[in-house]
């Protein structure tokens, strides 16, 4: 490296991080206002709140406009050097417009590199702290969320491949609901009607009880009933896998996520997409960060009247339009039919084409 390179890699990484640490501290402030209430509420100090919420909010806000200050960075020190005409004195001493990108290359991949790690590992441990202080402290506060609770409380799960199952009320908290009732179907008949009143979690034997059984067995010869007080069954979920739980996709690693995503399928759960999507996002946001740099340094090595407003703006656009893009195309996975890795890379694909068509048109 020479040091152009390092001198244009230096002011890409201190801009960043310093447009990071502003906007954490602005996120912050408005977060806290935001919430005062819930915090008064929930009788913690100072130091617990800290600990319990904002080392998992403070990564997860950063995490989610990383890409967005990767090109702000990017756009706002690349315009203040085109407007001392730096660029142009470095084009113009025989370098090639290819060559003066190389260090923004670099600091892309390494940003990209860090969101990388941090978007598969980090980032879901600290989602952890933070789902479960607002599911504690601030969701229980949310009126309509109580509503929302009391009003889905049925459950449907896929047993096995011939058992479908279904639990009315079920209340999380005393992993205990009821009736119950299991059909188990082959070839598209029902072989087996089992129903029963009440089913709830033994913690001693780590198995579910089933109260006052009901089930009915069909065969060519006839049918046969069998009744029982109470029945021990080894299901094949627990409690925590019947928990509803809205941040349960950003809790979880990337490998634990996949994992998840399997045995749901295998369970019948309905509205995958979303949890396929968050899958495939993590990845596609690393990408996102190069294009992105790429992008920023095309628009804003350009020199024009009025400096790095011009820029700005038209950054602002680009990346407005990115954001759009990201969400129609999400929308159309998790109420469409979109397959969720195409609506994940679609920004991406269409983002290239832009970058390509930028860096044609750029003064080299």
């Amino acid at each position: 490296m020479k040091k152009l390179d390092w001198y244009i890699l230096k002011n890409f990484l201190t801009t960043f991080f310093f447009a990071i640490f502003l906007f954490t501290v602005i996120a912050v402030v408005v977060d806290v206002s935001e919430k005062t209430d819930d915090f008064v509420k929930s009788k913690l100090g100072f130091i617990r709140i800290i600990t319990m919420y904002y080392y998992g909010f403070v990564p997860h806000i950063i995490a989610l406009l990383f890409p967005l200050f990767v090109f702000i960075a990017v756009i706002f020190f690349t315009s203040k050097m085109a407007g001392r005409s730096e660029v142009i004195a470095i084009l113009a001493s025989g370098t090639s417009f290819a060559r003066f990108l190389r260090p923004y290359w670099m600091g892309g991949v390494m940003l990209a590199t860090l969101l990388f790690f941090a978007n598969r590992f980090i980032i879901p441990k600290a989602n952890q702290i933070r789902g479960s202080f607002e599911a504690r402290y601030i969701d229980n506060n949310n009126s309509y969320n109580a509503l929302v609770r009391e009003q889905n409380n049925n459950l449907y799960i896929r047993v096995d491949s011939f058992s479908f199952a279904g639990i009315n009320n079920y209340d999380t908290l005393s992993k205990r609901g009821g009736p119950f009732f299991m059909h188990r179907i082959i070839g598209n008949k029902l072989t087996i009607n089992t129903r029963a009143d009440n089913l709830h979690w033994d913690t001693a034997t780590r198995k579910w009880i089933l109260e006052n059984v009901v089930e009915r067995k069909l065969n060519t010869l006839g049918e046969s009933v069998v009744m029982e007080q109470k029945r021990v069954v080894n299901f094949n979920f627990k409690p925590l896998d019947l928990s509803r739980d809205k941040y349960t996709k950003d809790k979880l690693t990337s490998d634990d996520l996949s994992r998840f995503i399997k045995l749901e399928e295998q369970r019948g759960a309905e509205n995958l997409n979303e949890l396929k999507i968050e899958l495939y996002r993590r990845d596609a946001t690393c990408i996102t960060v190069l294009l992105l740099t790429l992008i920023g340094a095309v628009v804003a090595g350009r020199k024009v009247r009025g400096g790095s407003g011009g820029h700005l703006a038209l950054g602002f656009i680009i990346a407005a339009l990115f954001i759009v893009v990201g969400q129609f195309s999400t929308v159309f996975s998790t109420k469409g039919n979109l397959p969720p890795v195409i609506a994940a890379w679609i920004p991406n694909t269409i983002f290239m084409f832009v970058a390509i068509y930028l860096y044609q048109k750029a003064p080299k």
